[in-house]
């Protein structure tokens, strides 16, 4: 089976659903099956360290603005949409999405629509000019993108059900396709280790932000929640790794000196590769204290490394976590995510072992990518029911 992917950016800076695509495309490739992508990278910047896992990405470049406007795009999908077995758009609310509409829904071509978690209605909330201009845009373009697609696929029930409330006129074929990851490669345990003694840690103990830096991921929540305890993390030292592409680690580091916690914390750019495995096995705990995450794939990393998640109930699959005791969960709340801190530090060491023991096994029952590609596969080739 060729199935073809629709993605703005294959970039690892552009967040979870360039990676979970990458991951599914290199287990899919084992059993002969393959997926292509056309995205609007520029070739000429790309880190194509991963094209590996495709049989074919295709960089178009050339876009206009945010918006990522691109007649190229439509122009490749109207030459090249017929090659292929199935086709997944990834995300919405850019031109890539759009591009459907003028090229592929003519032709009667079928495509499905991945929206990762981009329907829920939290992105409305405290934007209201913001939420106008969706709004009409909406009712132009993107019910149009949702409505004629053959499949919208969420990867949990809660994304699915806030879909519903997010705008008027909302039909969907809706679909439920859970992501994963694969499980980590072998790593050193030197390279472990130097994440735990490298000068400034101390030997402590490090408590993990892993992603991208954007408000909805909360991290304003955990600075202020890891002040709040005070003596209680002296043990620890928080870290902040992942890419700011919106200009909010500046303020998220003048707001640690206004705290006075700045010396307790570490601050890391984009982290990749072995580098970013060897960092989750150092951890003592991953949080992401998002206000909106409809499934976390840096969730299933860390379960994949035995390392245990602290999670708000506004990430997806924080249900799932919480029943295997792989986790623990709180409101999206300064109350909250500060709770979830001092559970952590104050359980015993066996309670914290026999956690990391069902980190692991929940990754293995829900969230491997081989049993991601087998639902894959199925629901590809038609061989599911929504």
């Amino acid at each position: 089976m060729k199935t073809l992917h629709i993605i703005p950016s294959i970039e690892a800076r552009s967040g979870g659903p360039a990676e979970a695509v990458k991951r599914l495309a290199t287990e899919l490739r084992v059993s002969g099956h393959t997926i292509d992508i056309v995205c609007l990278d520029s070739s000429v910047r790309a880190d194509k360290t991963d094209d590996v896992a495709f049989e074919r990405v295709v960089r178009l470049g050339h876009y206009a603005g945010k918006y990522a406007l691109s007649f190229r795009l439509v122009r490749w999908l109207i030459q090249h949409g017929r090659q292929y077995d199935a086709i997944v758009v990834d995300g919405i609310w850019q031109f890539h999405s759009a591009a459907v509409v003028f090229s592929l829904h003519p032709k009667k071509i079928p495509y499905f629509v991945m929206p990762h978690g981009m329907l829920d209605p939290w992105f409305n909330t405290g934007h209201p000019l913001k939420y106008a201009k969706k709004l009409v845009y909406w009712f132009f373009v993107e019910r149009h993108v949702v409505g004629n697609a053959k499949g919208v696929l969420f990867t949990t029930e809660s994304e699915r059900e806030l879909a519903r409330k997010s705008f008027p006129l909302y039909t969907a074929k809706e679909t439920m396709m859970t992501i994963g990851t694969a499980p980590p490669p072998s790593i050193e345990m030197t390279e472990v280790e130097k994440w735990r003694s490298f000068p400034e840690a101390d030997n402590k103990k490090l408590i993990l932000f892993l992603g991208r830096l954007h408000e909805k991921k909360g991290c304003d929540l955990l600075i202020r929640a890891f002040h709040d305890l005070g003596n209680s993390t002296n043990d620890y030292r928080l870290v902040i790794a992942g890419p700011d592409n919106n200009g909010l680690a500046a303020k998220l580091r003048r707001e640690a000196e206004r705290l006075g916690i700045s010396e307790r914390m570490t601050w890391l750019d984009m982290v990749k590769g072995a580098d970013k495995w060897s960092l989750l096995r150092a951890a003592d705990v991953m949080v992401l204290p998002s206000h909106q995450e409809n499934f976390g794939v840096v969730v299933a990393e860390a379960l994949a490394c035995g390392v245990p998640v602290l999670l708000t109930d506004k990430v997806g699959i924080w249900q799932e976590v919480v029943a295997y005791g792989a986790g623990l969960a709180d409101e999206d709340t300064q109350q909250g995510v500060t709770r979830l801190l001092a559970q952590w530090t104050s359980l015993p060491d066996d309670a914290k072992a026999a956690m990391r023991a069902a980190a692991k096994r929940c990754f293995n029952d829900r969230f491997h990518v081989s049993r991601v590609a087998q639902d894959y596969v199925a629901l590809m080739s038609g061989r599911t029911g929504s």
